[in-house]
């Protein structure tokens, strides 16, 4: 009895020794980025602090556009207060923050000028209004000493799924103990149906920025939702023409409406 006690505690010493220790350090502006930090402090247990500008972007929508266009094109980056945690403690630092112009916002800027997270394990998470994954090459080049990790992102009009998508990220990635189904992969890209013209449209007409016009889609079924992978094609301002990933999704409850999720551009 005393011989299986002993090993019990020296499991649990071990285990303890070998758990790593997680911050979540994060910038918000409205609000929507934190709700996604605070939701990976409660999943994860970790520590958790607030990244915070001297002279706050309190302005409304335009204002802060035009002072990050300004900050962006003389290379003035927003002075920080003083961050309490010391990022030495940590083993896996989980960095948030708004997409401002295709990247990263501006006060993150600043933060990974002043600190190079040398040998830390560093994942991003973003919100967006159309797509976020350019900002996780954006930090790979800021901190190269750092161990760049994928990151989760979400649309601020589908803030509502974070929590189940960061479960399945956490547990995907190993940050987290757990056991999920397998996503299957999308089936090859195809000339678009009537029927899928319209699940686009239904997902996409309203935003705000046209994204497109549509030409194939790959498609997945999952427990919960169709999922659509669509290739577009675009004019740039430039005259030129782009392509683009476009992924919708249609939850399988009664009266869902088809979701855009995220945008890719190449």
């Amino acid at each position: 009895m005393k011989k299986f006690m002993l090993l019990a505690m020296m499991a649990s010493i071990l285990t303890s020794c070998t758990k790593q220790k997680v911050l979540v350090l994060y910038y918000s502006q409205t609000g929507t980025t934190q709700a996604v930090a605070e939701e990976l402090q409660k999943q994860l247990d970790a520590d958790i602090e607030r990244i915070e500008a001297v002279n706050p972007y309190d302005g409304d929508f335009q204002a802060t556009i035009d002072r990050c266009r300004v900050e962006m094109e003389s290379g003035e980056l927003p002075e920080l207060n003083p961050i309490q945690a010391n990022l030495a403690d940590y083993d896996v630092i989980f960095i948030g923050y708004p997409i401002w112009f295709g990247t990263y916002a501006m006060p993150v800027a600043t933060l990974v000028k002043e600190n190079d997270f040398a040998g830390k394990t560093v994942v991003p998470f973003c919100t967006f209004g159309s797509g976020g994954g350019a900002s996780w090459k954006n930090l790979k080049e800021a901190l190269p000493k750092a161990d760049i990790r994928q990151g989760y992102g979400v649309r601020q009009a589908r803030i509502g799924a974070a929590p189940k998508e960061l479960n399945r990220f956490l547990i995907e990635n190993g940050y987290k103990k757990g056991n999920i189904a397998p996503l299957p992969d999308y089936g090859e890209q195809v000339p678009l149906t009537q029927e899928d013209s319209l699940v686009f449209d239904a997902a996409c007409s309203n935003y705000q920025f046209p994204l497109g016009t549509p030409v194939t889609v790959g498609k997945r079924e999952t427990e919960e939702s169709t999922d659509y992978k669509f290739t577009a094609k675009s004019i740039g301002f430039d005259g030129q023409e782009s392509t683009s990933t476009i992924f919708v999704t249609v939850n399988k409850e009664e009266g869902a409406k088809p979701e855009f999720t995220e945008v890719v551009r190449e």
